[in-house]
């Protein structure tokens, strides 16, 4: 149980594309369960359920990034002490701006999305979510994947039944408005998706990256990571080569939550377990003379 006042006891999740903070209810519930305060809300405006949100998309078709940076910052300000950022896919990506931003004690992103100078997108994500970058001409739509889609780009190491039933608990459509702003980054020189890669003021970062993941590959997490190289913040890659991206979800999620909380805890001891890579460290910039 976190009782150490200078213990940065407060979880804060954030979901990615395709998602609601429904995603993360297992991870929700082992932290709560061992004394942690967890915030696990969604982007703003996917506050429903998410047969709520299917029967009407509209909120998803409205959503922007730059909305939902600002309420995720709103909430860890308004937090006593800076908390564990946790975040998956685009939410990844999310933390990682927030993190450049000056919040946070410690932060993991899960198969986390890139950002503004990490140059490549692999065709396995381009096809992964193919069904919503298709059609240019309707930017402003939310698009739902298929279960086969969803079961290619989320879920290809579940069984297909338990594929099904991951899709009808936590599928939503996607909004276009978010994926364009992803996918055009590095074409847009004011992209909020934008972080400062030598900031060494802020607080450590860690990647994990799933092996068998079709939207954001591992070499993706590494080349991510690597642009942290000038930092000396500390930035740690690890790797579980059988997780998919839905990693929150997949059976033996539990290895992947405990993991990624005692690296927030204490990120300067270098963890190790059966089922992933060791743990790279990102060379840290030279100290001044």
């Amino acid at each position: 149980m976190a009782t150490n006042p200078s213990t940065p006891y407060t979880i804060v999740f954030i979901h990615g594309l395709y998602l609601t903070a429904r995603s993360w209810e297992l991870w929700e519930k082992r932290y709560a369960d061992r004394g942690y305060k967890v915030i696990n809300q969604s982007w703003p405006g996917l506050e429903g359920e998410v047969e709520a949100l299917r029967r009407d998309p509209k909120p998803i078709a409205r959503l922007t990034v730059s909305k939902i940076l600002d309420h995720y910052e709103r909430i860890i300000e308004g937090l006593e002490r800076p908390p564990i950022i946790i975040g998956h896919s685009f939410g990844g990506a999310f933390t990682q701006v927030l993190v450049s931003r000056g919040l946070g004690a410690a932060a993991v992103g899960v198969a986390a999305g890139t950002v503004r100078g990490v140059l490549d997108v692999p065709l396995i994500t381009v096809r992964s979510n193919w069904k919503a970058l298709r059609n240019p001409l309707f930017r402003h739509r939310a698009i739902m994947p298929s279960a086969k889609e969803f079961q290619f780009a989320f879920t290809n190491t579940f069984t297909d039944e338990d594929s099904a039933k991951a899709y009808q608990r936590y599928a939503i459509a996607a909004s276009r408005n978010v994926l364009f702003t992803g996918v055009n980054a590095n074409l847009n020189p004011f992209t909020p998706l934008k972080v400062d890669f030598k900031k060494s003021d802020r607080a450590p970062l860690l990647f994990i990256a799933g092996g068998k993941d079709h939207v954001v590959p591992a070499s993706a997490n590494r080349h991510n990571a690597a642009k942290y190289r000038k930092s000396s913040a500390i930035t740690d890659l690890v790797e579980f080569p059988e997780r998919s991206h839905f990693t929150a979800v997949q059976e033996g999620w539990e290895e992947v939550a405990d993991y990624a909380l005692q690296w927030a805890l204490n990120p300067v001891t270098e963890l190790s377990t059966a089922s992933a890579t060791p743990i790279q460290r990102v060379s840290p910039a030279p100290s001044p003379a």
